[in-house]
């Protein structure tokens, strides 16, 4: 298949480039509308088969109200007010701006409904609650535009009034979101252009990784659009497609001209004319571990398909349509743009000397693995040790939801979430309560008494029918929904004997069952990503070992982020430099996200590396020669692919969004981890000490490899043998790895 799509591409690079173009253009139209297309409520974090759920529903198609969604006017006002004080002007008049809007079904104040709760401790300002019914994405950021309009154009409201509450909160998370993830876009991207250049020394080659990030995310969002018409999409799936299309794209052209710069020397040295046999060449290797490799970083983020959120089922499945957008380009169009240029690859550039350079940066490489293998029990016991100690804090990790709590003080949304929880004595938690009709009314009585004896319950109120199958009680919680304190209460308000079958909603009772649905399933998404990686190194390597291996220095980088995340995040160390204010935990569906990405690109570092030890095996080398060709061949460029990606996906640290910032920072630490640690030091350090038995497999295993494994690259009976199969320059060869990379 390899060697087809190398001819043809090479015989119709000029169509394949025109094909591409076009394609380009039609990606761009088509997902253009993307943004517009996205989601960003909380249902989006809902388990659709919980409980949660279903009271949700009931109370919905009962009184027409979601409980997810509403409206909070945060009033100021000139003088002191009271509970029993006559209403000020500007709080009429916000009632009135409520009532006006369509979507709104119920209006509370302090005066009507007898809520001195809303009212300031220190009597200055007041909330205005609005129960709305559901608004679906986007006519929600319809909605809350026209409502901030509305509340502008108010001589009483405009310079008294903020708007807050559910649904403005995650309106503005998304506009927050998509305008920090611009701010990342250029300041990346001119950083990424000074780093290619230094790694690829030339402008021309360096253009290429920036076109294919650009190629890759136009074609990701367009497949992400089409998406959009049979599910639902959240709007963090955009950050997802930035950080993954460039990053990726970036691995994949390091290595793909990198080897076809290797073809073109050994090319040269034979004295062989075109470039036909220098594409071919570079896509039966590096295309073949491209190919491979892309799928193993699909396999991990389909392992969010496992949860049935639709939040991690959106960023999975644009992540999966990304690692493909960008295999696509470099296995097409990279291939007949390669052939395109030729020698003119190297136009632009500061190359004089390059080739000495480079293979100084070879050699430098290769001492650095042949030291580590002479002493490999030391860096062996020494790098987990490392690493473990790094992973510790995660033994004491929490997690947290999103409201709008998390939204910087520039929101309107976020000023109102943090008034409400500092200048407010009594925060609106409650949990509301939906129970079956099957008991009588004083049995329902009797259990609304029993929740009020709870600790941390405030007030319960009167059991009341729901329509004519249901019923409803409210409690009143102390503490912001999110906290410890009412997550706690709630927890204890499921455990009171009910006369009925019982089902909890609203914030505090919504995170429960998130938590508890990702819990009931990660088990399953542990368990198939471990498989399939295990499998897909197996098919790669042929070695049961190797597989295993990958699957141990996989999850020692994984937990070496987590505990990053934990000792940064959780703990707040680094806050004033990293622009966040701690909140005691992690988001829920963070570390979540964090596990698979971080996987998937471990192991494809780990397919980087083992495609060259066993290139070089396969030629005849002994083991720890093998090891060493690999970590000196790949070394350059999976240390200066992990740096881009660092620069790529870090953007995502940019954030004010303390979740997005999480994810970002993650994994750029994973992928740093990974990229030194473990590929230059552990993973050396075991195969030296497992000599050739790092390559066993039981007889059913290796004739199981045989029927359907995955190949070497390249032809051994070819009386050429280049530089990149023997790690050793040919004789007048202008061996050029890395393009000179000083990294």
């Amino acid at each position: 298949m390899f060697e087809t799509l190398a001819s043809v591409l090479h015989r119709r690079r000029r169509l394949a480039l025109l094909a591409s173009l076009v394609l380009l253009f039609l990606a761009a139209a088509v997902g253009g509308s993307l943004q517009q297309k996205l989601t960003n409520g909380a249902s989006d974090y809902d388990d659709p088969g919980g409980s949660n759920v279903a009271a949700r529903t009931v109370i919905q198609h009962a009184t027409g109200i979601d409980p997810q969604q509403g409206y909070v006017l945060l009033v100021r006002t000139d003088q002191p007010i009271s509970a029993d004080s006559p209403v000020p002007a500007s709080v009429t008049e916000a009632i009135r701006v409520l009532r006006a809007r369509p979507e709104v079904k119920q209006v509370l104040d302090y005066a009507g409904a007898h809520l001195p709760a809303l009212i300031s401790t220190d009597g200055r300002s007041t909330a205005v609650v609005a129960e709305v019914g559901p608004i679906a994405s986007p006519h929600d950021v319809d909605a809350v535009t026209a409502l901030q309009k509305a509340i502008a154009a108010d001589p009483l409201l405009r310079d008294t009034t903020l708007l807050g509450g559910a649904t403005p909160g995650h309106v503005q998370v998304a506009q927050v979101s998509t305008k920090d993830l611009g701010l990342g876009e250029a300041v990346a991207m001119p950083i990424l252009l000074i780093l290619l250049f230094f790694v690829f020394r030339g402008l021309v080659a360096a253009l290429i990784p920036l076109f294919g990030g650009v190629f890759a995310m136009m074609l990701a969002m367009a497949a992400v659009r089409l998406l959009t018409v049979v599910t639902s999409v959240s709007a963090s799936a955009m950050d997802l497609i930035f950080a993954l299309g460039l990053g990726l794209c970036i691995d994949f052209s390091l290595l793909m001209v990198s080897r076809f710069r290797e073809e073109l020397a050994a090319d040269r040295a034979r004295e062989v004319a075109g470039t036909g046999e220098a594409v071919r060449r570079t896509v039966l290797t590096a295309g073949r571990t491209v190919a491979f490799s892309a799928f193993t970083v699909a396999v991990a983020l389909s392992a969010l398909l496992v949860f049935p959120l639709p939040y991690l089922r959106s960023l999975g499945s644009a992540g999966i349509l990304t690692v493909l957008s960008a295999a696509f380009f470099a296995l097409v169009v990279l291939p007949a743009l390669l052939a395109a240029l030729g020698h003119r690859i190297d136009a632009l550039s500061f190359g004089r000397g390059r080739a000495t350079s480079a293979e100084r940066v070879v050699r430098r490489w290769e001492r650095l693995a042949r030291g580590v293998m002479r002493r490999p029990a030391f860096y062996a016991v020494g790098g987990v040790a490392v690493l473990l100690l790094v992973a510790s804090p995660a033994a004491g990790i929490k997690f947290s939801g999103v409201d709008s709590s998390v939204l910087p003080l520039s929101t309107s949304s976020g000023q109102v979430a943090q008034q409400l929880s500092t200048a407010f004595a009594q925060q609106p938690a409650s949990a509301r309560i939906v129970l079956d009709d099957g008991a009588s009314a004083a049995a329902m009585a009797d259990y609304a008494t029993a929740l009020g004896r709870v600790p941390g319950v405030r007030a319960v109120t009167a059991p009341v029918r729901l329509g004519a199958n249901h019923w409803e009680i409210d409690a009143s919680l102390s503490g912001q929904p999110l906290q410890a304190g009412p997550l706690a209460t709630v927890q204890q308000l499921e455990h009171v004997p009910a006369p009925a079958t019982a089902r909890f909603t609203g914030a505090s009772a919504d995170f429960l069952a998130q938590r508890a649905s990702i819990g009931a399933h990660l088990l399953p998404a542990g368990l198939l990503l471990a498989a399939l990686t295990m499998l897909l190194l197996f098919l790669f390597t042929g070695s049961l070992w190797l597989s295993v291996q990958g699957l141990l220095m996989n999850a020692l980088s994984v937990g070496a982020a987590f505990g990053m995340l934990v000792w940064v995040f959780q703990d707040g160390h680094l806050g004033g430099l990293l622009n966040f204010t701690a909140t005691g935990a992690l988001e829920e569906t963070s570390p979540v996200i964090l596990f698979a990405l971080a996987f998937g690109l471990s192991t494809d570092y780990n397919v980087f590396l083992l495609g060259r030890i066993k290139e070089a095996r396969a030629k005849g080398a002994d083991e720890r020669t093998a090891v060493a060709v690999g970590i000196s061949r790949t070394g350059g460029i999976v240390t200066s692919a992990a740096l881009l990606f660092v620069v790529a996906i870090g953007a995502l640290g940019i954030s004010r969004l303390t979740f997005i910032k999480e994810l970002g920072i993650g994994a750029a630490f994973a992928v740093l981890v990974d990229a030194t640690v473990v590929r230059t030091l552990l993973v050396p350090a075991v195969m030296a000490l497992l000599g050739r038995g790092a390559w066993w497999a039981p007889g059913p295993l290796r004739r199981l490899h045989e029927r359907f494994g995955v190949s070497e690259g390249g032809e051994p009976e070819e009386e050429h043998t280049s530089a990149a199969e023997t790690g050793v320059p040919a004789v007048g060869a202008e061996t050029t790895p890395l393009a000179g990379s000083r990294v």
